[in-house]
């Protein structure tokens, strides 16, 4: 039998719940049984339920049913899209309607009829996955529509080199071939792979981003590729792949320089046959999806040296677009800079409304290692710092040549430090996170988490 579903059951009558306990623990995946409603919030933040069977009454002497009401209501406080079943040995039209008003979706008699209850229950687990549904899709019609609305205007520069980068988009985009994009970190390569997706016949389909620095050899399997229920011990059901949720769409491969010799092979043999073979599973399930993929780091190198296969990169770059770092696009860095000021200066509310010669200065003689990413985190927090009308290069706190900063020679943040520690641990290592990671004696989701943080 297929048990799906998650019940909560509030009664006060402990031989009602025991009764609903042995009928019902082998028809739903999960029957959690409770006799006092005070518990209900708790239990609803500790389980994700479908069903909530609620009795009207828990007070001794007590059959208006204001009680099965009220907690119906603090129910859909918590989460409006669970499904409310009420319980009552009382069937007063009356409390059925209000029931209804406020909410409910429907409402059982006791003593209860085996079979009608069964089927009342499966009917609400439904109609509560429905609503899961529905929502998803609301939420990635959000998105596609926002992805859709993007264009060229994130792309700001008038720079001979990234002229050229538009020019490529433009002929690439709607065709389905595959494109690698390189560049430094912060220069835009996801950018560059959402704006592929946006001008290409799949638009209407997912841009599905998966960042493979992030994800483990012992997941790869299962996030590319899904898996089945029971094919490890934490597999609790089927779940599908990347592969398989960007179907029609474009699956974007960030960071794939950094996959182990291992998961490139099982990447190859998914790109050559054009299907994947779920986790657990006896039978291959034909891909379609329009493939980029971006790195910062050397693949050509690192083919010479062993740490890259050849044939998988074959497969996805028939079409290469480099992207410039910041320092090499010339007058860009100020168009950037007043744009990402007039953002900011918005966004936080601040009269802030220009760069002075000296801020313009100092921001076109520095290298700028993070490219545009830096960029944008150096404008947010001179803005949020600043109580001037204008920004001065003494706004900025970029980081000098000389890698080697008294940190006590000035006062700064515990955020500032962080970043350029961060910052000069990425440039020793040449990106390599783990080695980042390991120097500065912090997980790699912990960094990861504080590259984003600060723009890095």
């Amino acid at each position: 039998m297929n048990k799906q579903g998650k019940l909560l059951i509030v009664d006060d009558n402990k031989s009602v719940l025991k009764s609903l306990q042995l009928y019902l623990k082998n028809k739903f995946e999960e029957v959690v049984c409770c006799s006092n409603p005070n518990q209900i919030p708790a239990l609803l933040g500790e389980y994700a339920f479908d069903v909530v069977l609620l009795d009207m009454n828990f007070s001794a002497g007590v059959n208006s049913g204001n009680e099965g009401l009220f907690w119906l209501k603090e129910v859909l406080k918590i989460d409006a899209r669970l499904v409310v079943i009420l319980f009552t040995a009382y069937g007063e039209v009356k409390l059925a309607v209000d029931a209804m008003k406020y909410g409910a979706t429907d409402f059982i008699l006791k003593p209860w009829d085996n079979k009608k209850l069964l089927a009342t229950l499966k009917t609400g687990v439904n109609l509560h996955q429905s609503r899961l549904e529905v929502e998803n899709l609301k939420h990635e019609k959000k998105q596609l529509q926002q992805d859709l609305n993007q264009g060229f205007e994130h792309f700001i520069g008038k720079s001979e080199a990234m002229l050229k980068v538009f020019a490529t988009i433009d002929k690439v985009a709607k065709t389905d071939a595959n494109v690698l994009i390189l560049g430094e970190n912060g220069t835009g390569k996801e950018l560059v792979a959402r704006e592929i997706h946006n001008r290409s016949l799949r638009r209407k389909k997912l841009f599905m981003t998966v960042d493979l620095g992030a994800i483990s050899e012992s997941l790869f399997e299962s996030e590319l590729f899904g898996h089945l229920k029971g094919s490890f011990t934490d597999a609790k059901e089927d779940r599908k792949g990347r592969f398989q949720v960007a179907s029609g769409g474009s699956l974007f491969l960030d960071e794939i320089g950094n996959l182990s010799a291992g998961m490139q092979a099982k990447l190859l043999t998914a790109l050559q046959n054009r299907e994947i073979t779920p986790l657990g599973g006896n039978h291959a399930e034909a891909i379609d999806v329009r493939l980029i993929c971006a790195t910062n780091k050397n693949l050509g190198k690192m083919i010479s040296e062993g740490g890259f296969r050849e044939d998988l990169l074959y497969r996805i770059n028939t079409i290469l677009i480099e992207l410039p770092s910041l320092k090499d696009r010339g007058g860009d860095v100020i168009v950037l800079a007043e744009h990402f000021l007039k953002h900011y200066a918005d966004k936080y509310d601040k009269s802030v409304r220009g760069l002075n010669a000296s801020a313009k200065e100092k921001l076109e003689n520095y290298n700028w290692p993070g490219n545009v990413r830096e960029l944008r985190h150096a404008m947010e927090r001179a803005i949020i710092l600043s109580d001037q009308s204008e920004l001065g290069a003494d706004d900025f706190l970029l980081e000098t040549k000389d890698s080697s900063i008294n940190f006590a020679s000035k006062a700064m943040s515990l955020d500032e430090a962080e970043t350029i520690l961060i910052t000069q641990a990425m440039k020793r290592h040449k990106g390599n996170i783990s080695h980042v990671a390991k120097e500065l004696n912090i997980g790699r989701q912990t960094l990861y988490r504080k590259i984003d943080k600060y723009g890095i």
